[in-house]
Formats: structure tokens, C-alpha cells, sequence
């Protein structure tokens, strides 16, 4: 069967005064364009791509984990994929939840709560109500008197962003995706905080509304 290739030639379209050009030539497989990957939630599915020069590109279908840096205490982990839920571009690739470049992506904030918790000796993410106990249980944890000189260091410059701490507590943490999963067959990025995180929460509520 006969199917239409994408084709990203601009012989095609008119001048910028609005007057027609005369097509000269054919469609040139340089110029050829492939379609969009898409790439959904799920267990991991990627295909690699034969691309110009001989080279290969790894065209993610499904990712669930991905690689995300944490900006202000200079720290990256592995963490799950949970949700999609804001891309500025378009609203059809949050309802489809396609993993994107630029995406506003929820993860699982556990492998970051367990290294804030090994780097500093500090719970977060602890609601309230059980604030309390958990430094009860911290102080009860036997470590050596070295740790606790490292902590202690540590301890004097820590701050955390009550916003982070509160999205720590419920347990999904914004990031954005700064890798293009459909190229490079991950899906990496980085803990929004700050201004940026501001931003977009009221992005988000604003949806809601």
C-alpha cells in the first residue's frame, strides 16, 4: 500500500508577498520528517531508530522511571513516573499524558526523602500531626559521632522550601521534563522549586477552576 511520507521541504509554500514558487525539484529523503512518538506511561518500551550517517536514535513508546536532578541540594535519583499534568503547548498532551520535552510531570518523592533523610539526619514531608514522633524516632536512630558531626555541619546552611516540603508530604512531586524522550529514549528532568514551582501550581489551579 501506498502511504504519504512526512515530508519537511518549504518548496511547497508560497513567498512571504503571498506569490506562488515553481516546485523544481522532487522530494529529497533529506527531507523527510518521521512521525511523533507519543511516548505514554508504562513499562519501559523503546525502539531504536536507523537514522541519517548510520547513527541510531531510541524512540521511547512507554517509560515509567526517569533520572531527576535536584537543583538546589545538587542531588539526582531514579524515581517512578506518576502523572502527566500541564504542558503549555498543548492540552491534548496532557489528557493523553505524553511524555514531552517541557512537560509538567508528577513523581514519586521517596528515593529524595531517603537521601535528605541519610544527608541530613531531618525528616521531611512529615505532616503535623506526626511531626513530633518522627523526631522522636530520628533521635532514637544510633548513629556514629562522625555522622553526627556531618549532620550537624550540614544542618547549619539547610533550607527547604515549604512548598517542596508540602509536595514531600503528598507525596507526588512536580518536575519538568528536559529530555526529549522521543530522541533520546529517556525520560529525564528536574525538581521544579522556587519561582518556577510558584508558577506553575497557580498554572494548575487555575485549570482546576
Amino acid at each position: 500500500t501506498f502511504t504519504m511520507g512526512i515530508s519537511r521541504d518549504s518548496r511547497h509554500k508560497r513567498r512571504a508577498t503571498g506569490g506562488k514558487k515553481a516546485n523544481l525539484k522532487k522530494k529529497r529523503l533529506y527531507e523527510s520528517g518521521r512521525p511523533p512518538a507519543m511516548t505514554k506511561i508504562g513499562a519501559t518500551r523503546v525502539h531504536t531508530v536507523r537514522v541519517r550517517g548510520g547513527n541510531e536514535k531510541f524512540r521511547a513508546m512507554r517509560l515509567d522511571t526517569g533520572n531527576f536532578s535536584w537543583g538546589t541540594e545538587v542531588t539526582t535519583r531514579k524515581t517512578r513516573i506518576l502523572d502527566v499534568v500541564y504542558n503549555a503547548s498543548n492540552n491534548e498532551l496532557v489528557r493523553t499524558k505524553a511524555l514531552v520535552k517541557g512537560a509538567i510531570i508528577q513523581v514519586d518523592p521517596t528515593p529524595f526523602k531517603a537521601w535528605y533523610e541519610q544527608h541530613y539526619g531531618v525528616k521531611v514531608g512529615v505532616k503535623k500531626a506526626q511531626k513530633k514522633a518522627a523526631a522522636e524516632e530520628l533521635a532514637e536512630k544510633k548513629v556514629s559521632n562522625h555522622v553526627q558531626r556531618n549532620h550537624a555541619e550540614r544542618n547549619k546552611t539547610r533550607t527547604l522550601d515549604p512548598a517542596l516540603d508540602e509536595a514531600f508530604a503528598s507525596g507526588r512531586l512536580l518536575c519538568c521534563v528536559s529530555s526529549r524522550p522521543g530522541q533520546s529514549g529517556r525520560c529525564d528532568g528536574y525538581v521544579l522549586e522556587g519561582k518556577e514551582l510558584e508558577f506553575y501550581t497557580r498554572q494548575l489551579k487555575k485549570r482546576k477552576q
